[in-house]
């Protein structure tokens, strides 16, 4: 992997913000988005929206698994609407 294709965290969060600020119709979006993150070139914005839609298109499509989230107990930490009290 070439030096820059690597993404932080950081960088991640600032692409997700950006790409809800610029959408597809959005003059210049490739240089806004590249602005946004920072330390990236449009192509290497680009390539990593193309990867996120080919692993949406993955996860949607069944190829990839979802995880099974557990609390640190081990037990399912989501209650059927049944069990709740939601009268007081």
């Amino acid at each position: 992997m070439a030096a820059g294709q690597t993404w932080t965290a950081k960088q991640n969060k600032l692409f997700e913000n950006a790409l809800a600020i610029y959408d597809k119709d959005t003059p210049d979006r490739w240089q806004n988005l590249a602005r946004a993150v920072g330390g990236k070139t449009v192509e290497e914005v680009k390539r990593h929206y193309q990867d996120l839609v080919e692993d949406l298109r993955q996860i949607e499509t069944g190829h990839v698994p979802l995880p099974n989230y557990r609390s640190r107990t081990g037990g399912n930490n989501i209650k059927s609407h049944s069990t709740c009290n939601t009268h007081g």
